[in-house]
């Protein structure tokens, strides 16, 4: 066996998340013994080496369980079969090309779901009805690549007759994955940023980045960064959802950014998924359509931490319009749709 001391940036690799030996990602399905076929992908070697087909599998899918006890080591992403991949098909089912190795990122950091999975799911029902047969819908953890792509991805809720903004861009090399992370670590690569925006001096910083002049949370501030216009407005679509929840689908709502499906039934009607609340038996169980899409791209913008960065414009159009669909929008001030 190679000593780590002779693998090429091993050190920085073991500096990234790819490398949490105890995380969440990779401890699971300890218990099981197995991580599952639909989960393997991204979250071992032996499952992404399969989906990529290094294993002399077929390409594009994953055919068996993956053992646990790995993480996502050096040959998962550097391979002859992933020097080859340069497409990657999103959970909308759009097809996004010419990626280069921007597709070993985006592969995974895709979420597992997409708009057109709410769509399916709320089909010929009344928008204001409660249905026994709805329940929330997870795009699932840091689906970045979506956010990136927008439009051309589809990965958020898009209501009828609004556009969307498409793959955000920023001026090369930053339309890279690797343009703004650091190859190995993932770490966002302060000093590249901070060489146009000067109010850059550590990773923290980056959300005081603002380029728009415009106030689109209502609040009349233009000089806070973008960060916190997308924070403002999502922290409000929560509000809007829990109203909506109450008045309109009859239930209290609450939601757990930590805790499994995340939005449970507010048995004291507190606002908040207490100890006792946020637990899979008391998940939320009064759906509605509309209640649906707004707490999928809720969901979508809170689990992508970089959503700022990745594409504002694409966020902030959904976080708008899911404000305006469930009755929100009404007393945030002036407020202006990028």
């Amino acid at each position: 066996m190679i000593p780590a001391s002779r693998i090429p940036f091993f050190a920085d690799w073991a500096k990234s998340p790819h490398a949490r030996a105890d995380a969440e990602a990779f401890n699971h399905w300890n218990k099981d013994g197995k991580i599952p076929v639909q989960c393997a992908g991204c979250h071992s070697t032996p499952g992404f080496l399969d989906f990529v087909g290094a294993d002399g599998s077929a390409r594009g899918k994953v055919d068996k369980e993956a053992a646990t006890g790995t993480l996502i080591y050096c040959s998962a992403c550097h391979n002859e079969m992933t020097r080859e991949l340069t497409a990657v098909t999103f959970p909308s089912g759009l097809r996004v090309e010419d990626l280069g190795a921007n597709a070993r990122c985006m592969t995974c950091h895709q979420g597992r779901a997409a708009g057109s999975d709410v769509d399916k799911a709320v089909a010929g029902m009344d928008r204001d009805k409660v249905s026994p047969k709805l329940e929330f819908i997870n795009v699932h953890y840091r689906a970045a690549g979506a956010t990136l792509m927008g439009s051309l991805a589809r990965g958020a809720y898009e209501y009828d007759g609004k556009s969307y903004a498409s793959r955000r861009r920023h001026p090369e090399p930053f339309n890279q994955c690797t343009g703004c992370h650091e190859l190995h670590t993932v770490a966002p690569k302060v000093g590249e940023c901070a060489a146009c925006h000067k109010q850059v001096t550590d990773a923290d910083s980056l959300r005081a980045i603002r380029e728009s002049r415009i106030d689109h949370d209502g609040d009349g501030d233009v000089g806070e960064g973008i960060a916190r216009e997308v924070d403002q407005l999502n922290a409000r679509l929560l509000v809007g959802i829990k109203a909506y929840a109450r008045t309109v689908a009859g239930k209290a709502i609450a939601y757990d950014a930590k805790a499994f499906p995340y939005f449970f039934n507010d048995a004291n009607g507190n606002g908040v998924a207490d100890a006792d609340e946020a637990k899979v038996p008391n998940k939320y169980n009064a759906w509605t359509p509309r209640l649906l899409k707004a707490a999928y791209n809720y969901q979508f913008v809170a689990k992508d931490p970089g959503a700022y960065a990745h594409n504002p414009a694409y966020v902030l159009q959904i976080l708008h319009d899911s404000l305006e669909d469930i009755g929100a929008g009404n007393g945030l001030g002036p407020v202006t749709r990028p």
